[in-house]
């Protein structure tokens, strides 16, 4: 089959668009012919390598297939699979492993659900990593309520554009930080309230909110707890290194120093959550943002694309010949 290999670390172009054994499940693995797969900063980090990896004498050279958001059709079922047969439509996530950009990949059963019935596996397969994350930090961790005053900020990436939508849905009332020309998108997808971060600062301004969800942060945690009301919440979804060591090692000690709450946390896809978010995702409440759509063959230039930072939404590798089967 053909998938996209790193060999080495380092940047897109020495990705390989190359041919390798397909994949047999294991006992408890669900065999997918590949219809679509989902770009995420997991895939540029696994692209990359930590620092250390990189270190000469210390590289570590085994090659992998990157992706890690998947959505096509069970191909096969490993001998202790209950949940799913040949032919059924699902998506899901493959984890830290891997495999995803790739024509087949073997994925645990847990990991997985159907697909939504009214999504194209393009959509589907944008959904797992992003909704969830956008998901798991307002409900588990943020704690919504029903006409809870919750602002997002980087509300047009793929976090950012699943958060808004999901914090209309639990009935809150939402406000979007976004750049100009994301404006519209963030109107569109529901937001009660635009804030254009290049003309204003919302941390400076009187509004306090009851959960702040930073799916794209940049500002410093002790701004962040500021715009918070009394019992607020301030949830770190992602951003630079700086933004999220700061909120690692602060976080505990500020949570402690009053009612208000800071943390970071990190995404578990579970097939309850998937199963959620099919759910809102049939009933139109939530809606995927494509951005761009890229050939499987072209997965370099997709994850180069989403290194410049300047997606709207999702962007999405095609792995059958067709857009949707």
């Amino acid at each position: 089959m053909k998938a996209i290999l790193r060999t080495q670390y380092g940047p897109p172009d020495l990705l390989q668009f190359a041919e390798v054994a397909t994949p047999v499940p294991g006992e408890r693995e669900v065999m997918i012919k590949l219809c679509a797969a989902a770009v995420n900063p997991l895939d540029l980090y696994l692209m990359k390598g930590a620092p250390w990896d990189r270190m000469p004498g210390l590289r570590r050279r085994k090659p992998m297939i990157l992706g890690c958001d998947v959505a096509g059709r069970v191909e096969a079922v490993g001998k202790a699979v209950n949940g799913f047969q040949a032919g059924d439509e699902v998506f899901g996530v493959t984890g830290f492993k891997g495999q995803g950009f790739a024509e087949y990949v073997c994925v645990a059963e847990e990991n997985l659900g159907p697909k939504p019935g009214n999504l194209t596996f393009e959509e589907a397969a944008a959904v797992p990593v992003a909704a969830i994350t956008a998901l798991q930090g307002l409900r588990d961790k943020g704690r919504i309520r029903p006409g809870s005053k919750v602002l997002v900020e980087g509300a047009s990436g793929g976090v950012g554009t699943f958060a808004v939508q999901i914090a209309k849905a639990f009935g809150a009332d939402v406000t979007a930080v976004c750049s100009t020309r994301n404006v519209e998108i963030a109107r569109s997808i529901g937001a009660d309230r635009v804030i254009d971060y290049t003309k204003e600062d919302f941390t400076r301004d009187a509004q306090r909110y009851d959960l702040i969800l930073g799916a794209n942060a940049h500002h410093s945690i002790l701004d962040y707890r500021s715009a918070l009301t009394e019992n607020g919440v301030y949830v770190a979804a992602g951003g630079g290194l700086f933004q999220i060591f700061e909120v690692f090692v602060m976080a505990p000690v500020l949570s402690r120093m009053g009612r208000k709450k800071m943390g970071f946390f990190l995404t578990k896809v579970t097939r309850k959550d998937l199963d959620f978010m099919k759910d809102l995702l049939e009933s139109g409440k939530v809606v995927p943002v494509i951005d761009r759509r890229y050939r499987l063959s072209e997965a370099a230039e997709a994850l180069r694309y989403l290194a410049e930072g300047h997606a709207q939404g999702k962007i999405v590798l095609t792995v059958s010949q067709r857009l949707d089967i």
